[in-house]
């Protein structure tokens, strides 16, 4: 199996494993009485566990292969800068006479 799609694979897996116990601790603590809620839906209470399961795993996995290809990356250049400027104080001739104001 290639390699990239092993890497999908996991990434997955953690995504969809992480989803599940975001949802039980979603449904656990209560928050916004989701727990109530669901519990007290009946068989369509589970219906719903399993759709938030599904998304969060969506959701959750896509970010952890996202960042899975970011750690991928390798920087064996040193980096390259342009130009370096310095700054130095250049000086500036000011008239003495009075301006009118702006109106």
């Amino acid at each position: 199996m290639p390699r990239l799609v092993r890497l999908y694979i996991q990434s997955v897996a953690i995504g969809f494993g992480l989803s599940a116990g975001f949802v039980a601790a979603l449904l656990w603590s209560d928050v916004a009485a989701v727990g109530t809620l669901v519990s007290g839906a009946g068989a369509m209470g589970w219906v719903a566990v399993a759709m938030l399961v599904v998304f969060f795993g969506i959701l959750f996995s896509g970010v952890q292969f996202g960042i899975r290809i970011m750690m991928m990356a390798e920087n064996d250049t040193p980096p390259r800068g342009g130009l370096r400027q310095q700054m130095m104080p250049v000086p500036v001739r000011v008239s003495r006479e009075k301006r009118q104001p702006r109106r």
